[in-house]
């Protein structure tokens, strides 16, 4: 593993390096290549869509519908030929009446399970009461107009719409982490950046000092084992050197792999041959939390999910109230029966209105209803809850932040005292009254004092980034 690692480091390193690119361009290449982003931009067209889907139930529905059936027999109302009375015209009535068989002394019809017999007869075959209906065609353009749903329709769209806005304020979400991740990785280059120059420096420092103890040794005045120990630390050095040239490497692929480009493809960064970072200013200790809830994407999409609940208690409502929808069709059949019986087609249209009034469903919508408000009040809860979170977070957040920067102001003291005892040790090693061990102690405590520098640099700007981030204040 170590040998795989200095083999991305030797050719990482032997890349050809690009201009300089400042964290702003880091940031809009990771912002416009990170797949997350995209999928998050592809989920705000969705619920565009669905936005205007839900938006088109106020408007009317036109459908057309066809239909074909092929029926095996046709269709008879009578089972059999049948014989009906007739009736005759009476002059004295001036009307058609029916002639029955009269008793020849009461004149009164006579009659057969109660029914009189008739005087004529005809005969009605059993064709005449049979219709074709082998094949049936049937068609119907239908127009739906919703009048009055219970608010459901109005539901939908406010839920939509707030579904809408929440895939924005997801996104948001999502380009903060992605601002911070850049930003974390950005500064990790720099900080081994400017560490590879101090280790160099180190080790030109130790380099330096391992000459003149050589020359002392020739010359009798200092003795084997301050020259080994001076190796030593020279050896030390140069393995420090080298992990930090490796683990500055690592840091270059993956700020290249965060931006979306490949990992052999070497930035050069603006910050990262500073010798000194700009100094930053103090942020006051006192924080809004009002403005803080206001900027938060993840507190917005919280408020958006407690809207978009409160609408689905609405939905469930519509259930136990009342709906009209109005109806016009224009429609057509074959055979159809507009003008007696007829294998041809007929068309005709119809207009109505259709309600529904739901009566007793055994406290089904009911307890629907209740449910969706019930977990309308548990976003609220969670939404109460990560408010306080959030409270805390923003309070650690600025702690932490202040503590970087008394620690960076600290290192700032701790280097120049590092500098001067240094200057001091090499004037009195090279004046004969401090040994080596006295130069390498003091070379070691500029070491230590100039990372902690490094480090407290970094620390500053890291802290800067996530109380910007936490307090909602990281956007492109």
């Amino acid at each position: 593993m170590k040998r795989l690692i200095y083999t991305f480091a030797v050719v990482a390193c032997s890349m050809p390096a690009v201009a300089q690119v400042s964290l702003d361009s880091c940031r809009s290449m990771a912002l416009s290549n990170n797949k997350e982003i995209k999928v998050a931009s592809l989920q705000i067209e969705q619920a565009g869509y669905q936005r205007k889907e839900a938006s088109a139930a106020y408007k009317p529905a036109l459908d057309l519908q066809a239909s074909y059936i092929y029926n095996q027999k046709n269709l008879s109302l009578v089972s059999g030929d049948q014989l009906l009375p007739v009736k005759n015209f009476n002059l004295a009535t001036q009307s058609y009446e029916f002639d029955f068989v009269t008793h020849p002394i009461t004149g009164e019809p006579i009659m057969v399970d109660g029914h009189p017999i008739p005087s004529q007869v005809a005969l009605l075959p059993k064709d005449a009461l049979t219709f074709k209906v082998h094949n049936v065609f049937a068609g119907a353009l239908t127009l739906t107009q919703p009048i009055y749903m219970g608010g459901k329709i109005k539901a939908m769209n406010e839920i939509t719409r707030y579904a809408e806005e929440l895939a924005y304020s997801m996104r948001d979400t999502k380009v903060q982490d992605v601002i911070y991740s850049v930003d974390a990785a950005y500064w990790q280059v720099v900080s081994l950046k400017a560490k590879q120059r101090l280790a160099q420096s180190y080790v030109k420092l130790v380099e330096t000092l391992d000459q003149d103890v050589k020359k002392m040794v020739n010359e009798g005045v200092a003795t084997r084992s301050n020259l080994l120990t001076v190796d030593v630390k020279l050896n030390e050095a140069q393995v420090d050197l080298t992990r930090v040239e490796n683990g500055l490497a690592l840091s270059r692929m993956l700020l290249s792999q965060i931006c979306g480009r490949p990992a052999t493809e070497q930035f050069t960064l603006a910050d990262e041959d500073k010798e000194s970072l700009a100094e930053t200013t103090l942020r006051p200790t006192e924080i809004n939390m009002d403005n803080v809830y206001a900027q938060r994407s993840d507190i917005h999409s919280l408020e958006v999910a407690c809207k978009i609940y409160d609408q689905k208690a609405k939905v469930a409502r519509s259930e136990m109230l009342p709906s009209i929808v109005a109806i016009a069709a224009y429609h057509a059949t074959n055979p159809n029966s507009y003008n007696g019986y007829e294998n041809k087609f007929g068309f005709g249209f119809s207009v109505g209105v259709v309600a529904k009034v739901p009566l007793w469903h055994w406290g089904g919508p009911t307890n629907k209803h209740k449910a969706a408000l019930v977990e309308a009040r548990m976003k609220q809860v969670e939404l109460d809850d990560v408010r306080e979170k959030v409270q805390l977070q923003v309070s650690q957040a600025s702690f932490r932040y202040q503590e970087a920067y008394k620690t960076y102001e600290v290192a700032r003291k701790n280097l120049d005292k590092a500098d001067e005892n240094l200057r001091m040790a090499n004037v009195a090693f090279k004046e004969g009254v401090s040994t080596a061990d006295d130069v390498l102690a003091a070379q070691t405590a500029w070491l230590k004092a100039n990372s902690e520098k490094i480090d407290a640099e970094i620390d500053v700007r890291l802290c800067d980034v996530y109380l910007s981030k936490v307090m909602g204040e990281l956007n492109p």
